[in-house]
């Protein structure tokens, strides 16, 4: 790791590892608590590279860092071994309903693998292009090599997710990944394709065949290959689990019986209870598409296009596989299961409007490899990465995929052979024996429409509207920065926390609040919202990235005295209100209300400028009067 030096010298200094209780880290600084402060090296600490300085306070010991806080503290924890401590930002405040918070986990928990993911995804796509242009032969070694690279992940994808869910769900991240491993396990792929020992429910649409039985109990298996929900519902039982186990066992058993006793009971309930809730779900998913098929191919494509991905997310997209081979052996073409075939062109699109209408740098780096792999048929990167974690992106790519698959419908687009995916299935749909028809052109004119739309919707509807510079108020290398509180205006070099005042967090201004009400102070995105509601980032649409820290120490109410009106990773306008504080408990508390408000990437500009206000008379020095709508910072770009 790029902090290892820095993160074992910190530990040193601070008495050992076994000189620590425990360490956490807010916003700016590691706050270490020691069982003997005498024991660490302070002078020593404030001289190191990469520490900003020390403060001792409260009965912490606090190493303050700066913005690369997060990294030092996971290079501390790992050089220590100190295990899944808890920081003050591992837990973003969640709102929002059942869904939305749903959609927040799962978009979370592909944060950490989302590079590899596209990687892979166009490895895989590209993999397909060659075989699809006759480059390659899929029975080649270099073919079967490069896709084993391609779609290895996506095929062990509920491995990852067992272990980024582990570290959200707070279980053992290798109990969490042993979790995934067993709901792909290789032998359960060569056990599904022998003889079932017998088969339930037979002769109904939920017949299905029971290949082994645990404890007596039939067991009903399902493909979990790239599935999504499964795993992350088994890991957050036993998480659950793992806690309560804890509080039971002697400490002295706790290290190996603990996984022991999770293992054997998680794993085989997730079989015997998420297996055949899924299967049988996806065996009415693929009944009922054939149903309403034989009823109206529109109908059929509004629901199979309009559905698939979430159907894939829940691994239920499994229950159109034997309809779509049953299609093609007996009539020779399927015409039910391609009706979502324009969902990766749609998501293609979709992902490509975000990456030209985004001013984030790092969505952009994930908008371009997601694409072009959407546009090779592998359309998880996309998913995972940007248009569920924008939420409004993947619902407009819903939409339009069940456009195209009810002009698909509409046309009796047919798949005369299986294979290639994305733009590359297109000779797919070329009759073998009339040439080019109805459906190359239904297949082509879907992906089009629905693809356009998607496009269209997205960049007028995907993302809250850009920022528009006003030339009147500011030069056009401007960036004018509003106060988010009413109140009095102070210069930064005279806020009691040195961390702030010497200006390495970044330099800007301090308010002292009037009222306990912080309003964006620009147009942007939140992205950061501390669990104790004490601190608030924001980067702006033109990229300056904002700190709001509330009061001084005030991590220590734990949130007590503050209300969120936003999420982390919600888009907000200038005013909007993002949070309430109660000034009069803080004051009880203890706590300064003096409130800093930095430019955490001050070295990317020129200057920044604390715009004086003179509403009472008086400089900003002396505490001049500041409404919301005043601006407290000019940022020159150039």
């Amino acid at each position: 790791m790029k902090y290892d030096s820095l993160a074992r010298d910190i530990i040193r200094h601070v008495g050992g590892k076994e000189n620590v209780i425990d360490v956490v880290h807010c916003v700016t600084r590691l706050r270490f608590r020691l069982k003997d402060e005498g024991k660490a090296d302070t002078e020593r600490l404030k001289a190191m590279d990469g520490v900003v300085t020390v403060i001792q306070s409260g009965g912490q010991y606090q190493v303050v860092i700066g913005n690369q806080v997060a990294e030092v503290y996971d290079a501390v924890l790992e050089a220590g071994g100190f295990g899944n401590a808890v920081s003050q930002e591992e837990k973003p405040e969640q709102k929002g309903g059942l869904m939305s918070r749903l959609i927040d986990i799962v978009s979370g928990l592909f944060t950490p693998v989302l590079g590899v993911l596209a990687a892979t995804g166009m490895i895989k796509g590209l993999t397909g292009m060659l075989a699809a242009l006759g480059i390659l032969s899929t029975a080649s070694g270099t073919y079967q090599l490069l896709y084993i690279i391609g779609d290895s992940m996506f095929y062990f994808l509920p491995m990852y997710l067992g272990f980024t869910a582990a570290k959200k769900f707070k279980l053992n991240e290798f109990v969490g990944m042993t979790i995934g491993a067993c709901l792909v396990y290789p032998s359960l792929t060569a056990i599904m394709a022998g003889e079932p020992l017998f088969k339930v429910m037979e002769g109904t649409i939920l017949q299905s065949p029971v290949h082994l039985k645990f404890l007596g109990l039939p067991v009903l298996l399902m493909r979990y290959s790239s599935s999504v929900i499964p795993v992350i519902i088994a890991v957050y039982f036993a998480a659950r689990l793992q806690n309560r186990i804890k509080k039971i066992l002697p400490d002295v058993v706790k290290g190996f019986l603990t996984p022991c006793i999770t293992l054997l009971i998680i794993v085989p309930a997730t079989f015997l209870v998420i297996g055949p809730v899924a299967t049988w779900m996806s065996q009415i998913v693929g009944a009922v598409t054939m149903a309403i098929y034989g009823l109206s191919p529109m109908a059929a494509g509004f629901l199979l296009g309009g559905t698939w991905q979430l159907l894939v997310m829940f691994g239920l997209h499994w229950g159109m596989a034997p309809v779509g081979l049953n299609n093609l052996v007996t009539y020779g073409y399927d015409a039910v299961t391609v009706l979502k075939s324009a969902t990766p062109i749609v998501t293609a699109c979709v992902v490509l409007a975000v990456a030209l209408r985004t001013k984030d740098k790092k969505m952009k780096g994930i908008c371009w490899p997601a694409c072009i792999s959407s546009l090779f048929g592998v359309s998880e990167p996309s998913i995972y990465g940007v248009t569920l974690p924008l939420k409004r992106p993947f619902i407009i790519t819903l939409l339009c995929s069940a456009l195209g698959g009810v002009i698909m419908g509409a046309f009796q687009t047919k798949a005369f052979m299986a294979g290639g995916m994305g733009i590359f299935s297109i000779p797919s749909y070329i009759n073998p024996e009339t040439g080019i028809d109805g459906s190359l052109y239904g297949y082509l004119l879907a992906i089009v429409i629905s693809g356009g739309l998607g496009f269209i919707l997205t960049w007028f509807f995907g993302l809250s509207p850009e920022k528009k510079e006003d030339s009147a108020s500011s030069s056009a290398s401007d960036i004018v920065i509003n106060s988010p509180l009413r109140g009095r205006v102070i210069p930064l070099d005279q806020v009691e926390d040195e961390a702030f005042s010497c200006g390495v967090m970044g330099m800007g201004a301090a308010v002292i609040p009037s009222e306990g009400r912080v309003h964006a102070p620009v147009d942007g995105v939140v992205t950061a919202l501390f669990p104790t509601l004490h601190a608030i980032g924001i980067t702006s649409d033109e990229g300056v990235e904002i700190l709001i820290h509330i009061g001084m120490d005030t991590v220590k109410l734990n949130g007590d005295g503050f209300k969120a009106h936003a999420a982390q990773g919600d888009r907000v306008r200038k005013g909007q209100l993002l949070v309430e504080f109660d000034m009069e408990k803080i004051k009880q508390a203890g706590y300064s209300l003096t409130t800093p408000v930095i430019i955490s990437n001050t070295p990317a500009y020129q200057a920044v400028t604390v715009l004086a206000q003179t509403g009472d008379g008086a400089g900003t020095e002396n505490g001049a009067k500041i409404s919301c709508e005043d601006g407290l910072l000019c940022i020159s770009t150039c």
